[in-house]
C-alpha cells in the first residue's frame, strides 16, 4: 500500500436540462467512465465559486449554485487515494450547454446530456448520482466510502 496522501475535496454540479443531466468524461483520456461536471477545490475560495469555476473552465457555462444534495467518498487504498466530493443542484445562467467547448486543462474531452435510461447503459460513478439527479434519495444525501474504479 502507498502512503495515503491528503484528503482532496472536490464540487460537482447537478445540472439538470428538461429531463436530462450533463455528465462529463471523468478521467483525462478515457471516455468510459462518466461523473458530474466539477473538480477539485481551491483553498480560501467557497465551495460555490470553486464550483462555478469549474464549469466555466470544464464545460463553458456560468451557473447559479443552489442547495448542496450528495456527500460522496471515493478512494483507491492501493494507490493511497480518498477524495470527497460535495455535490450541488445548479442552473445554467449563461452559455451554449451544446457547445464545442474545450477544457484548457484537457481533463473534460467529452461531455453529454443524458436521460435516466441512457445513464444506465453508461458506467457512472458515484452508484447513487441517478437517485439524486431525479429526486429519488432524501437531500442531502450520503454516498459512503465506495472503491474508485481505474
Amino acid at each position: 500500500m502507498t502512503t495515503p496522501r491528503p484528503v482532496r475535496l472536490a464540487v460537482r454540479a447537478i445540472l439538470m436540462r428538461g429531463d436530462r443531466l450533463l455528465l462529463v468524461n471523468a478521467y483525462k483520456g478515457r471516455e468510459d467512465l462518466w461523473c458530474a461536471p466539477g473538480g477539485g477545490v481551491d483553498p480560501h475560495v467557497s465551495l460555490p465559486d470553486n464550483l462555478a469555476r469549474e464549469l466555466r473552465e470544464e464545460c463553458g457555462l456560468e451557473i447559479a449554485v443552489g442547495a448542496p444534495c450528495l456527500v460522496n467518498e471515493f478512494h483507491h487504498e492501493r494507490r493511497g487515494f480518498h477524495q470527497v466530493d460535495l455535490y450541488f443542484r445548479c442552473e445554467i445562467v449563461s452559455g451554449d450547454p451544446d457547445g464545442d467547448w474545450v477544457d484548457p486543462e484537457g481533463i473534460v474531452s467529452h461531455r453529454r446530456w443524458v436521460t435516466r435510461h441512457e445513464m444506465a447503459t453508461l458506467r457512472v460513478k458515484p452508484d447513487s448520482l441517478a437517485a439524486v439527479a431525479w429526486g429519488d434519495a432524501d437531500a442531502p444525501s450520503y454516498d459512503p466510502l465506495e472503491p474508485i474504479i481505474l
